[in-house]
């Protein structure tokens, strides 16, 4: 008898740096995500105003709402969030907000809080009522823990009174206006109990019906902010009445039913920072938006470098524009940048979720840091990305400049960055256990642990640096003191987080099998590690770090691997997984890019139909990529979101088939779907 097996082939090297990437569960955490963006619902929508691609994101918000099996699940699960984020991010940031805030800092608020008490859920599940979070004030951004709302409890009515006593403590941003349907927030406000301040809780408070505000509370539209269109709003509360059930209650503290306030956390700072938990997540959604939109925007601008030709160094050659160093050099750089960030992100996320309660608070300075230091570096190659396709990058069918402005509301989004980073500043700062020098010795530009070595100087020489200047501060000046080391802690901030990028990096190195894909992984770290040492060599020379030889031998080093990185680029945007058919949506991805902008009435169509009047003005159009397809709007209205679903899904959920965790157990009105 003779018997057959049949083995799997291995991995290519595509995909295993796509695990790289997103991790050894992509189909689990990615698929759905991945799959839902390509579906017509969700293709970028050319043209339409503000208000019209407001009222197609909240459209788009139910549609996606109908795909769950629970959005308790989706929220009560970090990582389907930040896939979230990462996958629409790019598509539509007006979508990926308002899911963020419905998701992560309304509906997971509401789950983390005091499980025992019975809330009914289905409104907010079957988004009859959408959910927002007011929290920051027009006085009060990154100090939320100053906030000046008011929520009075009045013991006859067995409730809380909601008041906004000046301009300044006016909700700021939050998206309160009836677009999309009635809404309903989750308020931070500062609890008084018999004149006692006891600290800022969340309160859930119902704001609008389908026409406007409710009585008892003011809602104004701000100035357009640049970017996607969002409902962004001033809320104000005059003397609003919710009841008991409306405190968002747990260890930091509640009402008894005698009307007394009891609290398991004494300090007043440590209750607000329990109640609004839901930052952190928040923060992990904001880093892997930015890491989704570096990765499009990179792979745009590496697409259109290969097929945009210039004039060659001969008469009549034409040679791609990727084919110059000044080009295709920052292109190389970033790719090592969007790596580093992709990797950094997954640490952060890893890291947090797993860690016990004594470390969770380096874990979460973590997720804070690398917020910072994600959105901040996807900046950056968002930018470069943008110059390198010219005009092109400044038109919006192109989709930079859309993702550029959704880059800075990141930047700001859940804590700004350069506030973020000074808290980290300060607590690292004093820490025993960070900027301890790294251990000295030898080593050479292509050792991986050699250069590990340096990047942890780095941020050596940055803390001891300002300790030294926060020593030379007169004292009594606390504020004085600070000032005079927190320009040199931000440095150390920003070599933290290098160094746990560069560690990240060498750790999806050593996991990697020897072959191509490890190559070419090494070949980012090498190149990611050697461009910030190349910016810190003065530093590391004079600390005896690196020898006047190695520092002469940087840059050569460094081009070298630029050379090799832009080789390999165009292989590279394979590993981001990105389907073609969202690719197709920006027409200088493709080759025929040019054909978005020809003129069927053009001189140049010399086999025009007899009779052509050349008066009608000819509209611009999408690139041609496959069949012709109707505006999105008119797909949408006529298949209507049942429709969409049966065509695309069937009737079966796909979520329940992904994500692995259990169904949260919550209040009854959270049910799976049929």
């Amino acid at each position: 008898m003779t018997l057959s097996t049949h083995n799997s082939p291995p991995p290519s090297t595509t995909d295993l740096l796509t695990r790289v990437l997103y991790g050894d569960n992509f189909r689990q955490e990615h698929g759905f995500w991945r799959r839902l963006l390509t579906t017509e619902p969700f293709r970028r929508a050319g043209g339409g105003t503000s208000d019209e691609r407001l009222a197609l994101a909240y459209h788009r918000l139910r549609i996606l709402n109908g795909a769950l099996d629970s959005g308790a699940r989706l929220a009560a699960d970090p990582r389907a969030l930040a896939a979230l984020h990462e996958w629409l991010g790019p598509v539509d940031p007006a979508l990926t907000t308002v899911a963020g805030i419905h998701y992560n800092l309304f509906l997971g608020s509401l789950l983390d809080h005091d499980p025992g008490t019975p809330r009914d859920l289905a409104d907010f599940l079957e988004l009859r009522r959408i959910g927002t979070f007011l929290c920051t004030e027009v006085a009060h951004g990154n100090d939320a823990a100053a906030v000046e709302t008011t929520a009075t409890y009045d013991r006859e009515r067995d409730g809380f009174v909601l008041h906004t006593p000046h301009a300044g403590a006016q909700k700021f941003m939050p998206n309160t206006s009836p677009a999309g349907g009635p809404k309903t927030g989750v308020v931070a406000a500062r609890l008084l109990v018999d004149s006692t301040d006891h600290g800022v809780f969340l309160l859930l408070a119902p704001l609008t019906d389908d026409t406007g505000a409710l009585p008892g509370v003011r809602v104004r539209r701000l100035p357009a902010r640049m970017g996607s269109p969002v409902d962004h709003c001033l809320t104000s509360f005059d003397r609003y009445f919710v009841p008991r059930d409306a405190l968002l209650a747990g260890e930091q503290g509640r009402i008894g039913r005698d009307g007394r306030f009891t609290s398991e956390l004494a300090n007043r700072r440590r209750r607000f920072l329990h109640s609004i938990g839901r930052v952190t997540p928040g923060k992990l959604s904001m880093s892997a938006c930015a890491v989704g939109s570096a990765r499009v925007t990179l792979a745009i601008a590496i697409r259109y470098a290969g097929h945009r030709l210039v004039s060659g160094p001969r008469a009549a050659q034409r040679v791609p524009v990727y084919a110059h160093r000044t080009h295709h050099g920052p292109l190389a750089g970033a790719m090592a940048t969007v790596f580093a960030m992709s990797l950094l992100h997954r640490r952060a996320l890893d890291r947090w979720e797993s860690a016990p309660e004594p470390d969770r608070g380096e874990a979460e300075r973590l997720v804070a840091v690398a917020k910072g230091w994600i959105t901040w570096q996807a900046r950056g190659v968002i930018v470069e990305c943008r110059e390198r396709c010219g005009a092109q990058g400044l038109l919006e069918n192109n989709g930079m400049t859309e993702l550029f402005t959704g880059i800075e509301g990141a930047i700001t989004a859940e804590g700004d960055n350069l506030a973020i980073h000074a808290k980290a500043a300060a607590e690292m700062l004093f820490s025993a256990t960070v900027g301890e020098e790294a251990e000295p010795g030898p080593g050479e530009l292509d050792d991986p642990r050699f250069l590990g070595r340096l990047l942890a100087a780095v941020e050596a020489v940055w803390f001891t640096r300002a300790r030294e200047r926060m020593s030379a501060a007169p004292s009594g000046d606390p504020l004085g003191r600070w000032n005079a080391a927190s320009g040199a802690a931000l440095r150390g901030v920003e070599a933290y987080g290098y160094r746990q990028a560069g560690e990240a990096y060498e750790q999806a190195v050593a996991a990697l099998p020897d072959g191509p894909a490890r190559e070419r992984l090494t070949e980012l770290h090498r190149l990611f590690a050697l461009q910030w040492i190349a910016r810190n060599s003065g530093d590391l020379l004079a600390a005896g770090r690196l020898t006047a030889e190695q520092v002469s031998l940087l840059p050569d080093a460094v081009e070298g691997l630029i050379a090799t990185v832009a080789r390999h680029a165009p292989a590279l945007v394979r590993s981001f997984a990105l389907p073609e058919r969202l690719m197709s949506d920006w027409p200088i991805a493709g080759p025929g890019y040019a054909d978005a902008y020809d003129d069927p009435e053009g001189a140049w169509h010399r086999d025009r139909r007899p009779g052509a009047t050349g008066a009608r003005t000819a509209g611009f159009r999408r690139a041609a990529c496959g069949s012709k397809r109707r505006p999105l709007r008119e797909k949408v209205a006529a298949l209507g979101t049942r429709g969409v679903l049966l065509a695309y899904w069937g009737t079966t959920s796909m979520l329940s088939r992904w994500f692995e965790k259990p169904q949260v157990s919550v209040d009854e009105s959270v049910r799976p779907r049929a």
